[in-house]
């Protein structure tokens, strides 16, 4: 389980006849963005994002969700989970699997607001989320786009707390107390394994990257009225984990920012134009999905092919495994990042 830009192959499936018949060629289109209402979230997310709550506050910006819009090409106006649906193998290449096509994307990317202290929570992994009748469990990033002086998250349990102490602490009220607490800067990546209890607290603005699931197990809601998935939680904490802080790593064309068993996040340098032949990172000999996300700044991409697809600040752009080549631009200050699938080995 590398951090470690030694590229995982994805795993090649055989094409099914159903696949086989829609098969074509897709070109990258932009995908909307979902504006999700959280109770811990703001009703105004400028100048990130062009929205104003009407009623609930908006805590979460999802980028890839199932029911995100197209918002260019000629698949406009589709869902992205029916696109996966109808179109898996262009958009997977040799990665489709059993959970990219049956489920939407593989990966769920957010912006995430937090005004207040999220819940206290935890996610189940693979196997505990498919006993629960669930397609996958869920192993995330945070990638800090912004951080205010003092921020902090909290990120897995103290050394050597148990978990007779979390148990005490939920119902005590006291499960803070056993709760380890990281300082967040911009440009700081943090992974989230699954069964790691954690929480984000206000001072960031955190984009996302997990499994395409929204599992989550909640502890501790500092008295919100919400939900407890106590019983739950208890069967999927870990006490050791691998979350935590990753140290980024410097290439000679980009910053790897993770690489994981279900994802890669890279910051992608790019001067004036830069063609996606050289996207791929070392050992992705096989085209797949990925998504190009405008941390700052704008990009275009062009092509002969097809039509230019406007990259705006803080908007997402798919890049189908089939799609044609192409050149992204620079159209000022793009700080561009790059998040790919993986699968585990």
């Amino acid at each position: 389980m590398s951090r470690f830009p030694h590229f995982r192959k994805a795993i090649v499936s055989p094409i099914s006849a159903k696949e086989s018949s829609v098969f074509a060629p897709l070109v990258p289109f932009r995908v909307e963005p979902r504006y999700v209402a959280r109770v811990w979230g703001y009703s105004d997310l400028h100048p990130w994002y062009d929205c104003t709550a009407h009623d609930q506050p908006i805590g979460e910006v999802w980028l890839t969700g199932d029911d995100c819009l197209v918002g260019s090409g000629p698949h406009a106006g589709k869902t992205l989970g029916s696109l996966f649906e109808q179109h898996a193998q262009a958009l997977l290449g040799p990665a489709v699997t059993a959970s990219g096509s049956a489920s939407g994307s593989p990966l769920l990317i957010k912006v995430i607001f937090a005004r207040q202290k999220l819940s206290v929570q935890v996610h189940p992994d693979d196997a505990l989320a498919r006993f629960a009748g669930q397609p996958r469990g869920k192993t995330e990033c945070w990638y800090a786009l912004a951080a205010e002086p003092g921020a902090q998250v909290a990120l897995g349990l103290k050394p050597g707390v148990t978990l007779d102490q979390v148990r005490k602490g939920i119902h005590q009220g006291t499960l803070e107390q056993s709760l380890a607490l990281l300082p967040v800067h911009a440009g700081d990546m943090f992974l989230v394994d699954a069964g790691t209890v954690h929480a984000i607290w206000p001072g960031s603005i955190l984009l996302e990257t997990q499994q395409n699931s929204d599992i989550t197990y909640r502890i501790f809601d500092y008295g919100r009225p919400r939900e407890l998935h106590i019983a739950q939680a208890l069967q999927a904490i870990r006490t050791v984990t691998r979350a935590g802080k990753v140290a980024p790593l410097q290439l000679q064309d980009r910053t790897v920012l993770v690489n994981e068993d279900y994802f890669a996040v890279e910051r992608i340098a790019v001067a004036t134009s830069r063609s996606s032949s050289t996207l791929p990172g070392p050992g992705e000999a096989i085209p797949g999905l990925s998504y190009l996300f405008a941390a700052a700044g704008a990009g275009r991409i062009t092509s002969a092919a097809f039509a230019p697809v406007e990259l705006p600040t803080r908007g997402i752009v798919a890049i189908p495994a089939s799609s044609p080549v192409f050149a992204i631009q620079d159209m000022g200050g793009l700080g561009l990042i790059r998040i790919s699938p993986r699968w585990p080995a």
